[in-house]
C-alpha cells in the first residue's frame, strides 16, 4: 500500500483519525478532513506525517455541502496525486422520537451521512476505474443492519450507505475497484464519552457501569469495539489481501447483530 493516496473524511478524531493513522502507517499519503481546534489538528497532522514518513494534508470541508465535498476530492488530488482510497467516515447523529424529530436534523444527517459519500464516490470513481485500482470503504454502523428507536435518520442513512456500497461494487466489479462497508458496534469515541458522562450524572451510576449497562446492553462481548479494530478492518479491505472482497457489509460490532 506504500505510496497510495487516501482521503478519510471525518478524520480529526475518533474512528476516522484511527483509520488515517493506520493507512499512513501502511505507507499511504492521507488527506485529513473534519472540524476541531486548528492548532490541535495541525499538531496531529504533523505527528502522523513525521511518524509515517508520508504526506499528510488537511482540509476543513463541510460535507453537508456537495460543492465542498467535490472541492475536498480536488484538493486531495492536487496535494497528494490521483486518489486510490476513499474512506467515507464522516457522520453526525441526533436522537429523538420520530414525532419530535426536527426536519433540519433529518436533512443534515442525510447530507453528511449519506449524500456526502455519494458525491465523494462519484468524484473518484472514474479515475479509479480508469487506472484499474481503487478502494472505497464506507463506514456504516451495526444500525445499518438492524433498527433502533429514536434514531430514524441515523438508521435510515446507515441502511442507505450499505445499499450505496452494494450498488457501486456491482457497477465497478470488473475494473479493479472494490467498494465495501464496515459496520461498527459501540466504539468509545469522544462523542460517546460525553454521552456516558451525561448518563452518569442522570442515573448516579459510575461511568464504567453506564457503559456496561446502557451502551453495551446489546453488544455480546461486553466491551467497546476499539477505533483501532475498525481501522484494522479498513486496512484489510484496502490491502491486496482484500481485493476479492467487494459489496459486503463487514460487521465489526462485538456480536451486536448476531442476536
Amino acid at each position: 500500500m506504500k505510496g497510495r493516496n487516501a482521503i478519510v473524511t471525518g478524520s480529526t478524531s475518533g474512528i476516522g483519525l484511527a483509520i488515517a493513522r493506520a493507512l499512513a502507517a501502511e505507507g499511504c499519503n492521507v488527506m485529513l478532513n473534519g472540524f476541531g481546534d486548528a492548532a490541535a489538528i495541525e499538531a496531529t497532522r504533523a505527528q502522523i506525517a513525521a511518524e509515517a514518513a508520508t504526506t499528510v494534508a488537511y482540509m476543513d470541508a463541510d460535507l453537508s455541502h456537495p460543492a465542498q465535498v467535490r472541492a475536498l476530492v480536488e484538493e486531495a488530488a492536487r496535494r497528494l496525486g490521483p486518489i486510490d482510497i476513499l474512506v467515507n467516515n464522516a457522520g453526525v447523529q441526533h436522537v429523538a422520537p420520530l414525532a419530535e424529530f426536527p426536519d433540519e436534523k433529518w436533512d443534515l444527517l442525510l447530507a453528511v451521512n449519506l449524500s456526502a459519500a455519494f458525491h465523494a464516490s462519484k468524484a473518484v470513481i472514474a479515475g479509479m476505474s480508469g487506472r484499474g485500482f481503487g478502494r472505497i470503504v464506507n463506514i456504516a454502523s451495526a444500525l445499518g443492519l438492524v433498527g433502533a428507536p429514536h434514531k430514524p435518520a441515523y438508521v435510515a442513512t446507515k441502511h442507505g450507505i450499505i445499499g450505496l456500497t452494494k450498488s457501486i461494487a456491482l457497477e465497478v466489479a470488473e475494473t479493479g475497484v472494490t467498494c465495501n462497508a464496515v459496520c461498527p458496534g459501540m466504539v468509545m469515541t469522544p462523542i460517546i464519552e460525553m454521552q456516558v458522562a451525561d448518563q452518569a450524572r442522570v442515573t448516579g451510576l459510575p461511568p464504567e457501569e453506564v457503559v456496561r449497562q446502557v451502551f453495551l446492553e446489546n453488544q455480546p462481548i461486553r466491551r467497546p469495539v476499539t477505533a483501532q479494530e475498525i481501522a484494522g478492518a479498513v486496512v484489510f479491505l484496502c490491502s491486496p489481501a482484500g481485493s476479492g472482497v467487494t459489496g459486503t457489509a463487514l460487521a465489526v460490532d462485538g456480536g451486536y447483530v448476531a442476536r
